[in-house]
Order: structure tokens, then C-alpha cells, then sequence
């Protein structure tokens, strides 16, 4: 782990709060605004986050599951995003934010009309919006987590 976390600290917690109070308050608010605030359904959001999450490596990422109303996806879920091109358990939409996930984290500049075609054909042009600011928080919170090994703290039995 790059930063030294105090014993008792959790560390996320202190990371994100007590490090950088002025920038880490502001960023937890938005990583948590989309997960409180999201009008997409469980799977797609599930598709899209897990897909950044595997592309990122971050482990605590990698654990966590969303839940709504008591709801999670499958355990098998996590594997099908992997290999969304050919998961017979996705539909149009599912695939496609899982897709676009990889995309937007991998080939954002590839992003052509093609696909752009396919996109609005399933989203409507807010669930876009709001599908790319929830990539573009997981991709950087997710990555700074790794990067720094957060993540690997997290991971251990008992975080």
C-alpha cells in the first residue's frame, strides 16, 4: 500500500475524508450520488460498474455488490459481465453498458456513430448522461483506490 494508514483507521474512510477533507467529502458525495440518485436498472448499472471494475483491478470494487431493495444480481453476474459480448443472460440494454463501460474506460476515442446508433436506440439521452457520469466516477474512484492500495486493505477479512 502507497499511504500509511493509522492503526484503527479504515482506511477508504480516512483516505477519502480525513486525508484531503476539502476534496475527499466532495468526491465521496459523488461517488455516492450515483448509487443514491440513479434512475438505471439494477442489472445495467451492475454491468456498466462491474465492468470498470474488473478493467480498474480494484479489489474492493471488485467485492462489492449493489443492492436495491433488498436485490442483487446473481453470483454468476460478475463472470457474464467479463463476457458480455456472448452472455445469452443479457439483454440489449445490459450488454450495451457493459460495452460502453469497457469503451469509455479503454477506447473513449473509438466511441463512432455505429455505436452511438445502438446507444440511443436502448438509452434515452439522460440515462446516457447519467450511465457516462456514473463510468467516469467508478473509473477514477475505483482506479485511485487501486492505485494507492486502498484496495488491498479492503479486501482483508475483517475491512
Amino acid at each position: 500500500m502507497i499511504i500509511d494508514i493509522p492503526e484503527g483507521e479504515e482506511p477508504i474512510g480516512y483516505v477519502w475524508g480525513r486525508m484531503v477533507p476539502g476534496i475527499g467529502v466532495a468526491a465521496a458525495a459523488l461517488s455516492l450520488s450515483v448509487y443514491e440518485h440513479t434512475t438505471l436498472g439494477l442489472r445495467e448499472f451492475e454491468a456498466a460498474r462491474l465492468r470498470i471494475a474488473q478493467i480498474n483491478g480494484c479489489l474492493f470494487c471488485l467485492d462489492w455488490r449493489t443492492e436495491r431493495d433488498g436485490t442483487k444480481v446473481e453470483e454468476e453476474f460478475a463472470g457474464a459481465v467479463a463476457g458480455w459480448r456472448t452472455a445469452a443472460a443479457f439483454d440489449d440494454r445490459t450488454r450495451l453498458a457493459a460495452e460502453y463501460a469497457e469503451r469509455y474506460a479503454l477506447d473513449h476515442h473509438g466511441l463512432d456513430d455505429a455505436f452511438w446508433a445502438r446507444m440511443t436506440a436502448h438509452y434515452s439521452q439522460v440515462e446516457i448522461v447519467e450511465l457516462s457520469m456514473s463510468i467516469g466516477s467508478w473509473l477514477a474512484f475505483g482506479r485511485l483506490n487501486h492505485v494507492l492500495g486502498i484496495d488491498s486493505v479492503c479486501a482483508l477479512p475483517g475491512h
